[in-house]
């Protein structure tokens, strides 16, 4: 997970929420109120649901966010965290401790755990296949 997960307050101007994505490379943001999570802001959200609702980047961040939050806690297991995935739909899940945000989870850093897995897998594998035959299951051709 990314942490801390990047937070603006629910009074923020859509504006600001746009200018915290591009300062932080980030494509969501959560949304709180005296540190509890209150919702999160997507850049789809800002693409679709502002421009659908012909609002403007003075409306505050709750005319878009979306709720309710879906939420892994930060004592679930990695595997909690795949299956609310695919439950959900979603692709950013905030990671929480109680109601206060502490990181960001996304499909992008699940992808990167399956790689970092695989490769531990077959990495004793395509050593022993760059080291030569060898072993049981070699066979003598001479």
């Amino acid at each position: 997970m990314s942490a801390p997960a990047v937070a603006v307050p629910i009074g923020t101007r859509l504006r600001q929420v746009a200018r915290q994505m591009e300062e932080y490379g980030v494509g969501c943001l959560v949304v709180t109120d005296g540190g509890t999570l209150r919702g999160i802001v997507t850049d789809r959200d800002l693409a679709v649901r502002m421009l659908a609702k012909g609002l403007d980047a003075e409306e505050r961040v709750d005319a878009v966010m979306t709720l309710p939050v879906i939420t892994v806690d930060v004592t679930d297991d990695i595997h909690v965290a795949y299956r609310t995935f695919r439950d959900s739909g979603v692709r950013r899940l905030p990671v929480v401790d109680g109601h206060r945000p502490v990181g960001m989870l996304t499909v992008d850093d699940l992808l990167m755990d399956v790689f970092q897995r695989v490769g531990d897998l077959l990495g004793p594998v395509a050593w022993s296949m760059l080291e030569g035959p060898s072993g049981p299951c070699t066979t003598d051709q001479s």
